[in-house]
């Protein structure tokens, strides 16, 4: 029986073991924020972080989650001003809002990596993430914005 740590809380999981962990996510812990789209890992809006690094959770089952944590968007700030949050806000990024979540997810885990990200690496970074709406001019420049607040 796994024990999965998801926004620093430890949770018993005895359930199926290759249960996708975003089915635990939205169905037995209620953290609806990350989106079902595609449930083959290609279009990005399920993106969770595993230990700090943006995982699609809708290909990664619970059994491959023993010592690790899981961020939520529910947790990326307890106030809703992480920075990339902020950026999202103040440039009106979504349309629909569906693939948001999942997009400042992968944003946040690239500017830990790539504190300041040319149009080159937010490009190829985010390329996985899909908005069907074509919001992608305001992700990018929402994503410079929140690197400038951060460096």
């Amino acid at each position: 029986m796994p024990t999965v740590r998801v926004n620093g809380v430890d949770h018993e999981f005895d359930g199926d073991p290759q249960l996708p962990l975003l089915w635990y996510l939205r169905d037995f812990l209620g953290l609806t924020g990350s989106k079902f789209g595609c449930g083959m890992g290609l279009c990005g809006a399920c993106t969770v972080h595993q230990d700090g690094v943006a995982i699609r959770s809708c290909i990664t089952p619970v059994s491959s989650l023993e010592g690790k944590e899981i961020t939520t968007i529910e947790a990326l700030s307890a106030t809703a001003d992480h920075p990339i949050q902020k950026a999202w806000r103040e440039l009106d990024v979504p349309q629909c809002g569906y693939c948001q979540s999942g997009q400042m997810m992968q944003a946040a885990s690239m500017l830990k990596e790539t504190p300041s990200p040319t149009d080159e690496d937010i490009d190829r970074v985010m390329q996985g993430n899909i908005c069907r709406c074509g919001a992608y001019q305001r992700i990018r420049m929402a994503i410079k914005q929140a690197a400038e607040e951060m460096a």
